[in-house]
């Protein structure tokens, strides 16, 4: 219990810390891209050292039996796709973010109220979603999320829409299909155990989390389909 009030503490100072740094990174979206990168970088160093945290990014193979994988039908040339991630702690939100370069999250538009920090995930071009605005907000979130891809950014969606517990199968929202469907893009499912060493709520343990980047789903994948991949390794 002693490491994990320590490494709260401590976290909780850095991002005070780090707060005045991401004041004057407003100036410039590039620069406030940097400074918030470094911030997660810096997480992920603390988690290691203070939290004993690790990480270790595990990609599916480029063959399967010594047989070359076959692109299926619905995979784009470009290799853009839409990346649905299993959310259970901020480890995975600051691997992603600064192991996929030019990403950007959908996310709960109150976060943007947080001072400074909200700032700059809006500096940043997070795209905030108004849960309660139904389908006139799903067209009008399509658009932004295809004007950042038109750009050359990725999409990072956590589907389940919250954070799970270990052992915890959140059904995925139909948002992502939506996306999906709209844009033409695959998905590329993306499962972890983070959540066994770094929880929503409870102690943290030292150890290695696994980030599982599983192999990519059609844009007309099913729900059941996409969470199965999501799950498969996940703790």
């Amino acid at each position: 219990m002693l490491k994990t009030i320590t490494f709260k503490v401590l976290l909780g100072l850095y991002f005070v810390l780090w707060a005045p740094i991401l004041l004057v990174g407003l100036v410039s979206k590039r620069i406030n891209r940097f400074f918030v990168l470094t911030c997660a970088s810096g997480v992920l160093v603390l988690a290691r050292l203070v939290a004993g945290i690790r990480y270790e990014i595990h990609y599916p193979p480029a063959e399967e039996n010594g047989v070359p994988v076959a692109p299926n039908g619905n995979m784009r040339v470009d290799g853009k796709s839409i990346i649905a991630a299993k959310h259970m702690s901020i480890l995975e939100i600051a691997v992603l973010s600064t192991h996929i370069h030019n990403s950007f999250f959908i996310i709960k538009r109150e976060l943007l109220w947080i001072p400074i920090y909200g700032w700059a995930f809006w500096r940043m071009g997070l795209q905030p979603v108004n849960r309660t605005r139904g389908a006139t907000n799903m067209q009008k979130l399509t658009h932004a999320v295809e004007q950042k891809i038109r750009d050359g950014q990725t999409l990072i969606i956590f589907p389940e829409g919250t954070r799970a517990k270990p052992g915890q199968h959140i059904p995925l929202r139909r948002g992502l299909l939506f996306l999906a469907h709209q844009l033409k893009l695959p998905i590329l499912p993306v499962g972890t155990d983070a959540g066994l060493y770094w929880p929503k709520h409870g102690r943290v343990r030292s150890g290695t989390a696994h980030i599982w980047f599983e192999p990519l789903l059609p844009c007309n994948a099913s729900l059941d389909e996409i969470g199965a991949a999501i799950n498969r390794h996940s703790a």
